[in-house]
């Protein structure tokens, strides 16, 4: 169980979420971009738009949605080097849980035959830039779509529920909300929740990193992501109102 009398090494309760903050448009040509910064975490995110879809998809009237995610060389203490012809397996697995996940969120007929492809390049990596990505990136979405209904491009909105996404973990056998690098280098099982806005979620990815952990254990952390997917949920909608 959560005790919430207990404090981290950053003064947060065990069920308590990084700051969350966002900043508007930093990129003058995309068709929407942000960052989102959740504690030392921060998340470039732009989205951008194609008149056409992949050679597969054509012919259907369906749009897709593509991701692409990077570290930033200068995001970490030691500099990461560019991923350019070969991608990690890390990255391609990151970028695939954003793309599916903000897929899972929207009516791609509404979309037409578009694509719209966006990026999460990681400027700085304190734990959390796969949450974070995907929490930014439907931000970024919404942004993107009514920007194209305002523009008479889209006829009606294609996204039907937000998204966002927390990490939960346990460390020395406290569950945790949201870990940080000190943290989730050290915890024994890590898990990132992706969820809509009805609550239902979307993709769970969980590990073992010591010893295997219990169906008990794992209900516990699902417990403690849910009132921080809550509160993701309500700051995405205070950020996107707050620009208007």
């Amino acid at each position: 169980m959560v005790d919430p009398s207990e404090t981290r090494a950053d003064g947060r309760r065990p069920d308590a979420l990084r700051p969350f903050e966002v900043s508007w448009d930093p990129m003058g040509f995309a068709l929407s971009s942000l960052i989102v910064r959740t504690g030392r975490t921060a998340v470039l995110c732009s989205v951008c738009l194609e008149e056409t879809v992949p050679r597969w998809r054509k012919g259907n009237g369906l749009g897709w949605i593509s991701a692409e995610y990077r570290l930033l060389p200068g995001s970490t203490p030691q500099r990461q080097s560019r991923e350019l012809l070969k991608l990690s397996g890390r990255t391609q697995e990151i970028q695939r849980l954003i793309g599916r996940s903000l897929r899972a969120a929207v009516d791609l007929e509404a979309l037409g035959e578009r694509s719209l492809l966006i990026d999460c390049d990681v400027i700085q990596a304190d734990a959390g830039t796969r949450t974070a990505s995907v929490t930014g990136a439907w931000m970024a979405l919404q942004l993107a779509c009514d920007r194209l209904i305002a523009q008479g491009i889209l006829e009606r909105q294609p996204i039907r529920s937000q998204v966002a996404a927390v990490s939960v973990g346990l460390l020395e056998g406290r569950p945790l909300l949201d870990l940080d690098y000190s943290e989730d280098s050290r915890a024994d099982v890590d898990l990132n929740v992706v969820a809509s806005g009805d609550g239902s979620l979307l993709e769970i990815q969980g590990t073992a990193e010591g010893a295997p952990f219990s169906r008990g254990q794992l209900n516990v952390l699902l417990d403690l992501a849910q009132p921080g997917l809550d509160a993701l949920l309500a700051a995405q909608s205070h950020a996107l109102s707050s620009r208007s």
